[in-house]
């Protein structure tokens, strides 16, 4: 992704809210810069799910400015409005509670607002990045391209 004249790398990690990840939290959490809370607006239970995942991830990556982390909130699935079952207000409580936490309502299927989001958090990351001087690129980084598939990997000895 471009900033002005700059090139920011996303790296994504998605956990898809499974159990079996929790182990693994703290690899996957190092470094952050930023944390996508992502739920389904037709699932009030994965809404309700956000504050757990949240805390979760505060608690296991500690940063020293917890209060001001930079999260962005995303409600997927908008493009079923005949079956969304969280409230704007309720959406828009949560994001004033937690910091005037950015949020987006998109739309994997239809492509509906993936762009604006990952621009937001791309910049979100920057700034705390520029802020932060503890930063880590590792340095065997593959990069992809939105919506491309990555290879196959070959089986060993099979």
């Amino acid at each position: 992704m471009q900033r002005g004249e700059e090139s920011i790398q996303l790296q994504l990690w998605d956990t898809a809210g499974a159990e079996r990840y929790n182990s693994m939290g703290s690899s996957f959490y190092r470094n952050s810069e930023a944390c996508i809370l992502v739920f389904d607006l037709t699932n009030q239970d994965s809404f309700k799910n956000i504050e757990t995942w949240r805390n979760e991830f505060l608690n296991t990556l500690n940063p020293p400015d917890a209060a001001t982390y930079p999260f962005i909130l995303l409600g997927n699935k908008s493009d079923m409005s005949n079956v969304i079952t969280v409230k704007n207000e309720e959406i828009e409580a949560y994001c004033k509670e937690h910091n005037n936490m950015p949020y987006f309502a998109t739309s994997a299927k239809e492509d509906i607002n993936l762009e604006e989001a990952f621009n937001k958090v791309a910049d979100m990351a920057y700034i705390r990045n520029t802020q932060n001087e503890e930063s880590f690129v590792p340095t065997d980084t593959k990069y992809l391209k939105i919506g491309e598939k990555q290879p196959k990997k070959k089986k060993c000895c099979g």
